[in-house]
């Protein structure tokens, strides 16, 4: 059974995600990739303000196409998160509590992770057109001189994720391997 969320995502309901929970997000949510992030790490570093709320915020790592007819956005499928782990601690720390993406994290975005009960939800890759129909709106915000990696803020209606860590650390890319790898040990045994 799926369970559906409203954005924003606070630390209540990412304590309550568990990792395997296939979730459909609706509200209101942040496109940032590298480019962008890198940009962002720069406004910090200048104390400046960032572009949008960055507390209860949901990022999602997405390099959109360019929209077609009658569409908000093209395609939008995720691109690796670990291209953002010099990043994400820092963005966690000041209060992001998800993010969207596809692949393994490093060891310290898990650790902020916990450190600050946020959830990382994988969306699935080579589904960008599938995606792209959950996004209701989209809107460049901020450093539209970056083109399709310019942050947007994106309206989504029952878009689907998996919890893949959850805000204990628990990780689904280690588990299912365990998981596989005890299966198919007791298939050769049998």
């Amino acid at each position: 059974m799926n369970k559906q969320i409203q954005l924003p995502i606070t630390k209540e309901i990412a304590n309550d995600l568990r990792v395997g929970e296939f979730v459909l997000l609706s509200g209101h949510m942040y496109v940032a990739r590298d480019a962008a992030h890198k940009r962002m790490m720069e406004t910090i570093e200048k104390r400046e303000p960032l572009p949008f709320e960055i507390k209860n915020s949901t990022i999602y790592y997405m390099g959109p196409s360019p929209a077609r007819d009658g569409r908000p956005i093209g395609s939008a499928g995720p691109t690796t998160a670990s291209r953002m782990d010099k990043y994400a601690p820092t963005l966690l720390d000041m209060g992001e509590t998800a993010m969207i993406g596809k692949g393994k994290r490093s060891s310290a975005v898990v650790d902020a992770m916990v450190r600050n009960s946020a959830v990382y939800f994988a969306a699935i890759g080579g589904a960008g057109a599938l995606l792209s129909k959950a996004i209701v709106s989209s809107e460049v915000i901020a450093y539209e001189d970056l083109g399709a990696e310019a942050i947007r803020k994106i309206e989504v209606k029952d878009f689907p994720v998996i919890v893949v860590i959850d805000s204990q650390g628990n990780n689904l890319y280690e588990s299912a391997i365990k998981e596989y790898c005890t299966l198919e040990c007791e298939r050769k045994t049998s």
